[in-house]
């Protein structure tokens, strides 16, 4: 933990950095490929709307049911002529979910249903859900969605600038598209849980973003008086400098709803846990990353349009064109000097070497007497 937190210190400072702006076509690259699988499995498999939305029945069965899921599924299956959706409670009752039937058609079921169970009719507990009550749901998700959208890009313009607000909503749309197609994939059912999950993430995908763009807007106030660092400099620095913090607060988060995810709904079979649990640990990861590698890249994309910002970066990579080109000559000139030094020590050295030399043993120099 000590590394963990001299490393957050470091990024903090400035003092150690890694170039996310500098290679944002990578990260958009990634991001444009894990979207288009995404919209592929939304177009090819579509989602497993739940009765809530489609309209149907729901049977309930007494607690400690011997019968298993797939006889459940099979009996439903044969009563009903439609696919069936049957789930094992933690109390040992069956839940029987059939979609696309009216009142009428669930009053048979029910009867054929007790029978193939061996149950009385009366114990076999139904709740119909009509098509137009969840469609209506279905049209109350959507609409809560956009205003959600819409209040945050106006907050975000407001409190920040528009180009913050434009990456911001691109994050969201990334974030939902890539849960969504998950759900596709996957096969988990939608239900108003899904919809409260999906809700939730992106509110905390936007409290990473705007993490980030709040120590951007404060590191960028007088960008145009200095000639050291571009804007994409000042935003890498950003990222660089909330990443632990987003890493840490991204860990703590998914760890619970893994819990609830692969131990809850996978391990100890309650699937009705996976409605909320997977929206919310895919939402929670792709929020972490889209705050990270989308959304203060493309804000920096935006930025570098600017003449004003345009401007800066000539002067500064002027300032770095001349800097290196005066480092340079100083390192021609040590070299010079070094080879100056070096000839006139073989110059010198033979002539320095002691007189006495070749002269007889023990003769001192002089005249003889």
């Amino acid at each position: 933990m000590s590394k963990l937190g001299n490393l957050g210190a470091r990024l903090h400072r400035g003092e150690i950095s890694y170039d996310f702006v500098g290679k944002r076509k990578i990260w958009y690259g990634v991001s444009i490929l894990i979207t288009i699988t995404a919209i592929v499995g939304l177009a090819v498999r579509g989602l497993n709307m739940g009765i809530e939305f489609k309209g149907g029945a729901v049977f309930t069965t007494p607690t400690k049911m011997s019968t298993s899921v797939a006889q459940a599924e099979n009996y439903a299956k044969d009563a009903s002529g439609h696919e069936a959706i049957v789930q094992k409670l933690g109390n040992g009752s069956l839940r029987i979910q059939i979609a696309g039937i009216d009142t009428g058609q669930s009053d048979r079921i029910k009867q054929e249903l007790a029978k193939d169970l061996n149950l009385n009719p009366e114990k076999l507990a139904a709740d119909l859900v009509g098509p137009s009550w969840g469609q209506q749901i279905a049209n109350k998700a959507w609409e809560g969605l956009a205003i959600f959208m819409v209040l945050v890009v106006i907050y975000l313009a407001i409190a920040f600038e528009w180009r913050m607000a434009v990456a911001a909503l691109v994050a969201l749309i990334h974030d939902i598209t890539i849960t969504t197609g998950i759900y596709a994939l996957v096969g988990f059912e939608v239900t108003p849980g899904t919809v409260i999950g999906l809700l939730t993430i992106l509110g905390y995908s936007l409290y990473d973003t705007v993490v980030v763009f709040d120590s951007l807007k404060e590191q960028t106030k007088d960008i145009t008086k200095q000639n050291r660092l571009t804007y994409s400099d000042i935003a890498n620095q950003s990222i660089n400098g909330t990443l632990v913090r987003s890493i840490n607060t991204t860990v703590v988060a998914l760890l619970p709803v893994a819990g609830l995810l692969f131990i809850g709904g996978g391990f100890l079979g309650a699937g009705t846990l996976n409605d909320i649990s997977l929206s919310l640990f895919v939402g929670l990861a792709a929020g972490a990353y889209s705050s990270i590698f989308i959304a203060t890249p493309l804000v920096a994309d935006l930025k570098e349009r600017e003449p004003a910002m345009k401007a800066l970066r000539k002067r500064v990579l002027a300032k770095r064109a001349q800097a290196a080109a005066e480092e340079d000559l100083v390192a021609d000139r040590a070299a010079a000097d070094d080879d100056s030094d070096d000839s006139a020590a073989a110059v010198v050295g033979p002539r320095n070497q002691p007189a006495s030399r070749g002269r007889g043993r023990g003769r001192p120099s002089g005249k003889r007497r």
